[in-house]
């Protein structure tokens, strides 16, 4: 429980303070689970029943478009990650989550969560602040795909997020910047000159014009 204890006390801190009550409270219902680099998950048809705490490690959201292999997200340490359609319905997800490293992950179970909340006040802040999180974090990446060009793309990655950058393979960092991997390693090589006239556009790349997520 110790160590539950120390990892609810985390969530708490980033996502939202609570009493010690509160800590001791989610600390018994989590869940500690470990993959090996490379193991799913999250299986496309099943039911994202839980939130998942990254305490080490390295995870990826991503699913096949055109039968190409698209990421749409990654966590790493001190990150929350589940697919939030198939968590607020309990249907099967169209997404797959794989652990990019040997990963350790803390789940915060569906109905524990929701039986908590009904009478638990702090739970339900919490719930609410890391549903705004993933919110806030969705819209801030899907303005970033609409009005910046590929090599400001890179830049606001490698500024907000450098663990993706240095941990994660190059070709899910393209996929996720909607960029062919070629035209990462060009971005990459100009990285810092995000001028408009000088970056590739994204109208232009394949990977781009083959996958655009609407």
């Amino acid at each position: 429980m110790d160590r539950r204890r120390d990892i609810a006390r985390e969530i708490s801190r980033i996502y939202c303070p609570m009493t010690p009550l509160g800590v001791d409270t989610l600390g018994s219902i989590l869940v500690p689970l470990k993959f090996q680099k490379g193991e799913t998950i999250l299986e496309e048809g099943k039911v994202c029943r839980a939130l998942y705490f990254v305490e080490k490690g390295m995870v990826r959201q991503y699913y096949y478009k055109n039968k190409k292999d698209v990421t749409e997200h990654f966590s790493f340490e001190g990150r929350i990650v589940f697919c939030i359609e198939s968590f607020l319905k309990q249907e099967p997800s169209r997404l797959i989550v794989e652990a990019l490293e040997n990963t350790t992950l803390y789940a915060i179970p569906y109905d524990d969560l929701h039986n908590l909340m009904v009478r638990n006040q702090e739970m339900e802040m919490l719930y609410r602040k890391i549903l705004e999180h993933v919110a806030i974090s969705s819209q801030e990446h899907a303005d970033s795909q609409r009005f910046e060009n590929a090599a400001e793309r890179y830049d606001r990655l490698l500024r907000e997020k450098p663990e993706i950058i240095l941990r994660a393979p190059m070709v899910h960092i393209a996929s996720f910047l909607q960029m062919t991997p070629e035209t990462l390693s060009r971005v990459r090589g100009g990285a810092g000159n995000t001028t408009k006239n000088t970056s590739p556009r994204d109208q232009n790349d394949a990977w781009w014009t083959s996958t655009n997520i609407k």
